[in-house]
């Protein structure tokens, strides 16, 4: 027979509490609290009342009004009346759609607590009543105090990092969500009162024919480009320096990583801006090639008017400024590889090149792989590499997006910078959905999750 799943708060099942328990438990779901009362659990029974009237209260003043308006998102525009008094038109406001969408959120956040308290009080009204049934004194609230500082301790530490979590990350990403699923823009005057339109912004998005899909999917692709040629331009670069530098004839190792871990120092937006002025038509590389002679009076190299020269750029660009972290952590790597396998390997005539494909190769990408899949989804959201350097340019006439741009820094552009809220919802959801899932199948089918005892 297949165990019943548990309640996380105390261990006994509500599906059981409702299913065994007297009218008393089950009453316990509408006045929350009351088989406490009856248990003579007193101070635990106030906390669950208490809780449920200042729930009711805010749904009766506040609540009830924003779930309402929620189906619509609000109908009343602003208007003007005549004041007859100052001979002046006065605005009234009307629904303000925006502020009707959080506040509904926030009102249906309350009612999901609301069902959590009243499984709790179900489950703490039966809790106590199996207890009495066993002549048993029910737990005091000392006791169960007691409980969460010594058996239940983990609840108590993580009571506050999941209320974190959950007011401060997932209520805003429901929030950002939801607009994906309206017309709040600009276009149409959008901004004040907007309405549901259900998967149109997606549909839009995705269609190759409409202007919208028209440059989603070149940025799409673009960014899946910049992040593998970053990802693994570093990685194996980073490499290759590692084990140069740990070679056996090469001296001076802590200097040579002095080196590096120096450039780390430099807090990246200033390295990137500093790159940026340098590589400008009027900035320090193009003006030493005119005199170098290499270029002509006026002339200069178009590290970001071009759009492959801009692609190459911020690409060499990211490798400068990643490198350096790439190579310390692969160092730390090399250095735990066991020997016997390179003797071994040398005892059997294979060659430096064999070496590394066969153990060397192997053995780091079974080490890094989760390391790998994490830099890969950081390069897709790589805001600071594309937007401090290229800025997303080369741009075409009238395109919201350049041809630097990822999906981050696209994103950026038609929310802050052109007020396509809706859009940019739609983008940071797609964005989300699809590199979650690449990520997590990438990491099930990496050796790293398959054998984690090991290499092997």
């Amino acid at each position: 027979m297949r165990a019943r799943k548990k309640s996380f708060l105390t261990g006994y099942s509500f599906t059981r509490a409702w299913k065994d328990g007297s009218i008393i438990v089950k009453m316990s779901s509408v006045v929350f609290g009351l088989g406490c009362f009856v248990r003579k659990q007193f101070i635990k029974g106030f906390m669950l009342l208490f809780a449920e009237i200042a729930i009711l209260l805010f749904m009766m003043k506040e609540g009830m009004y924003y779930l309402k308006k929620l189906i619509t998102l609000g109908d009343v525009e602003q208007y003007k009346i005549w004041n007859e008094a100052k001979s002046v038109y006065e605005y009234v406001d009307g629904d303000r759609s925006l502020i009707i969408l959080l506040y509904g959120i926030i009102t249906l956040a309350i009612l999901f607590c609301a069902v959590i308290l009243m499984r709790i009080s179900v489950i703490n009204a039966y809790k106590a009543e199996e207890y009495v049934k066993n002549n048993k004194r029910p737990p005091s609230l000392k006791d169960e105090v007691y409980e969460l500082f010594d058996n239940n301790l983990h609840k108590t530490l993580l009571f506050l990092p999941i209320s974190g979590v959950l007011i401060f990350t997932i209520l805003p990403l429901i929030f950002m969500m939801s607009m994906a699923f309206t017309n709040y823009s600009v276009e149409n005057s959008k901004l004040v009162l907007f309405d549901w339109v259900g998967l149109k912004n997606f549909k839009n998005m995705i269609n190759f024919g409409s202007g919208l899909g028209k440059t989603f999917w070149p940025v799409l692709g673009w960014t899946i480009l910049w992040a593998i040629c970053a990802t693994f331009s570093n990685y194996f670069i980073g490499m290759v320096l590692a084990m140069f530098i740990n070679w056996k004839e090469i001296r001076a190792k802590k200097f040579w990583r002095f080196c590096f871990v120096l450039t780390v120092a430099i807090p990246h937006f200033v390295t990137l801006l500093i790159l940026r002025q340098m590589l400008q038509p009027e900035g320090a590389v193009n003006i030493l090639l005119r005199n170098m002679g290499i270029l002509q009076a006026r002339e200069s190299l178009p590290f970001f008017t071009n759009t492959v020269w801009a692609r190459v750029t911020v690409v060499l660009i990211n490798i400068w400024v990643g490198v350096p972290y790439t190579l310390l952590q692969v160092t730390g790597i090399l250095q735990n590889i066991p020997g016997e396998l390179y003797d071994s390997a040398r005892v059997d005539g294979a060659g430096p090149v064999t070496i590394f494909r066969k153990i060397t190769l192997p053995y780091m990408l079974f080490v890094t792989t989760p390391f790998l899949i994490t830099v890969f989804a950081g390069n897709v959201n790589n805001f600071n590499a594309i937007f401090l350097t290229s800025q997303g340019y080369p741009r075409a006439v009238e395109s919201t997006a350049g041809k630097t741009d990822l999906l981050i820094t696209w994103l950026y552009k038609l929310t802050i910078e052109n007020q396509y809220f809706d859009v940019g919802a739609v983008i940071g959801i797609m964005t989300f959905i699809t590199l979650g899932i690449a990520s997590l199948i990438s990491f099930r089918l990496s050796g790293s999750y398959k054998n984690e005892e090991g290499f092997r």
